[in-house]
């Protein structure tokens, strides 16, 4: 999964999740040797976001606010869930 950081883990980001609905034991993706970049089954962060609304039973597509008098959507322009990750 790609994602922002400060200086460190800039390309990668490793995220542990127990229960909630999903798999229980697998793993999704990979890194390189040194855990710097993502090199398998990459994801923008939008697709996590999306992935952890829908496990809450939230609609992304749905979910709107007001922003500085514009109506925003929560992932800004939309995303995938990560069915990987789904028991």
């Amino acid at each position: 999964m790609t994602a922002w950081g400060k200086d460190h883990n800039i390309n990668a980001l490793p995220v542990w999740l127990a229960g909630g609905g999903v798999k229980a034991g697998h793993l999704v993706g990979a890194t390189d040797e040194v855990g710097g970049q993502a090199i398998q089954v990459v994801h923008p962060i939008k697709d996590f976001h999306v992935t952890l609304l829908h496990l809450l039973g939230l609609d992304d597509n749905n979910l709107r606010h007001m922003h500085s008098a514009r109506e925003k959507q929560l992932s800004q322009t939309g995303g995938m869930v990560i069915r990987e990750l789904l028991a």
